[in-house]
């Protein structure tokens, strides 16, 4: 008998982009996952279940071991330290980037700034490497709220067509990266139930390159 597996899916964006992916792989819950309340969900395959969670945790699900893979944005494994886990594949979904954005025609303090963002780790990283001085506020949501109200200088945001930053009066301005999300694999999943992973990731990754 198989050693059941159980993959971390983020609620929002990455969901609707992640489950037609899974079904290309016939992997396929029994349950409607945007309508249920419940949290975990069998699968067409008895050896598979999902769990739904917040985008933040699914890095932390997987390095301890409470799903032995999940799927999260490069933003949130960078800013997770990857610990605990393996990043597999590249899904080629829920593609973004991540900018720096502030007011439009606002000139930009030349001394020390405040940004406002959700990603600390990667901020201060990318500020270190242009030599700017920061002063770092981490915001939930409502980002686009801080320039505005001058609680921040800029702020650090996925963006991806731009509107919700133009509805509001700013523009995007340094490209920090590209995002897309990843298939995350538990270390220790990996090496006591190889053989089903690795099946699995098979499958998955012929159903991205279909």
């Amino acid at each position: 008998m198989s050693q059941p597996l159980t993959i971390a899916l983020a609620k929002g964006r990455i969901l609707d982009e992640i489950l037609p992916l899974l079904a290309r792989a016939d992997i396929k819950p029994t349950d409607d996952l945007f309508t249920s309340r419940k949290l975990v969900f069998s699968t067409n395959d008895e050896n598979i279940n999902l769990v739904l969670i917040r985008s933040a945790d699914v890095a932390t699900y997987v390095q301890y071991g409470a799903a032995d893979l999940g799927v999260a944005g490069k933003d949130v494994l960078l800013e997770h330290g990857g610990e605990g886990l393996y990043e597999r594949l590249d899904l080629k979904i829920a593609s973004c980037k991540l900018m720096t954005a502030g007011i439009a025609d606002k000139a930009i303090p030349k001394g020390r700034i405040k940004v406002a963002t959700k990603y600390p780790e990667i901020t201060r990283q990318f500020f270190l490497r242009q030599g700017r001085q920061v002063e770092l506020i981490k915001l939930y949501g409502s980002m686009e709220l801080a320039p505005i109200v001058g609680l921040a200088d800029l702020i650090v945001d996925l963006v991806d067509s731009g509107n919700t930053l133009k509805a509001n009066g700013l523009v995007p301005l340094d490209h920090i990266m590209d995002i897309s999300s990843r298939l995350i694999v538990n270390r220790a999943s990996l090496k006591m139930k190889n053989q089903a992973i690795k099946a699995l990731v098979d499958k998955i990754e012929q159903a991205v390159e279909d």
